[in-house]
């Protein structure tokens, strides 16, 4: 199963659907978003792209309550399961013992990808370009055998994502 994450939008209503049709356009089956949405019109975008998702709440994110019935938005630490494997969502970095197969996280808005304690641990980085001249986003695929991580990153102004791959060996059971 292939999941498109994106976090740390702030209101950037342009680089929340490029990274959107990006991650769709790459085969995303399912939609996370880690937080810090700010704009209704950014969960709007998600529930337009024709995908299941889900958005966690973020520190800045207090006024979307009243759009909490309208749309797939989830509290902190949110645990899931994709592809028969127990995921935990948060936007702060509050939570990250090691009781989920993948943690995914926001706030921080710099990506981060790390396997250790045969947990996943990752942030997608910021597609909002605030802190970056640079909108990202990631996909992760889940496998029976492993997790794929690709980080996309679009220098601001371009049309073109690059690409970071990385690969880790599930645990066997």
């Amino acid at each position: 199963m292939k999941i498109g994450i994106l976090s740390d939008t702030h209101s950037k209503v342009g680089r929340s659907q490029k990274a959107i049709n990006h991650l769709k356009q790459m085969g995303a089956e399912f939609l996370i978003h880690a937080g810090d949405i700010v704009k209704p019109e950014i969960l709007e975008q998600l529930k337009q792209s024709g995908l299941k998702y889900m958005a966690v709440y973020g520190n800045n994110d207090a006024r979307l309550v009243e759009f909490h019935t309208k749309y797939n938005l989830v509290q902190e630490p949110h645990y899931f399961t994709l592809a028969n494997t127990k995921c935990k969502l948060m936007h702060l970095p509050f939570y990250m013992n090691a009781d989920a197969e993948v943690i995914l996280f926001g706030h921080t808005h710099v990506f981060e990808c790390d396997f250790k304690h045969h947990t996943l641990f990752l942030n997608p980085g910021e597609t909002c370009a605030r802190d970056e001249p640079f909108s990202s986003c990631a996909m992760l695929e889940i496998t029976d055998i492993s997790f794929v991580v690709t980080q996309y990153s679009r220098a601001i102004g371009s049309e073109i994502f690059e690409e970071t791959h990385y690969t880790f060996e599930r645990s066997k059971k």
